[in-house]
């Protein structure tokens, strides 16, 4: 799936509490659960930065299936 961006209107649907996402600059963080998003601000756990707030205006997230996410 290409990321997101939003232009794309795709914020509601797809960065939602439980969505997984890779962060596409920073592939190292590993896979993030979205926490929360309220319209470009995304707050993601992600196993190796902690929580963080991502402004989904400036950067690219990538939505992934677990399953389908390679590091």
């Amino acid at each position: 799936m290409p990321p997101f961006t939003p232009e794309s209107g795709a914020a509601a649907a797809l960065l939602t509490p439980g969505t997984y996402v890779v962060h596409a600059g920073r592939p190292d963080w590993g896979l993030g659960q979205v926490q929360s998003a309220v319209g470009v601000r995304v707050t993601v756990n992600f196993p190796h930065a902690g929580k963080q707030l991502i402004d989904a205006s400036v950067v690219p997230l990538r939505v992934v299936e677990p399953e389908d996410w390679t590091p």
